[in-house]
């Protein structure tokens, strides 16, 4: 999240802020590997959970990665 009124600092650089949930990241880290469902805003995605990072996860969907940032998460099912 950035606003640039409060992220601004003098030097004319700008500070990224992003909220890390770390029991999401945690409870995700303990299904590394496993498939599953990963309901989104968006959609549903299926796939084996490759990576998980403060930020986002990297699903294999078949001959693809797909990045999800965590913010966007709505709910986790391992099949």
């Amino acid at each position: 999240m950035v606003t640039p009124n409060s992220n601004y600092s003098q030097s004319g650089s700008f500070q990224y802020r992003t909220f890390i949930d770390p029991f999401v990241v945690s409870r995700l880290q303990s299904v590394l590997g496993a498939n599953m469902i990963v309901e989104t805003t968006r959609d549903s995605i299926r796939g084996e959970l490759m990576e998980v990072q403060p930020d986002h996860i990297a699903l294999k969907a078949g001959d693809s990665t797909i990045f999800v940032r965590i913010q966007q998460i709505v709910s986790v099912m391992p099949i």
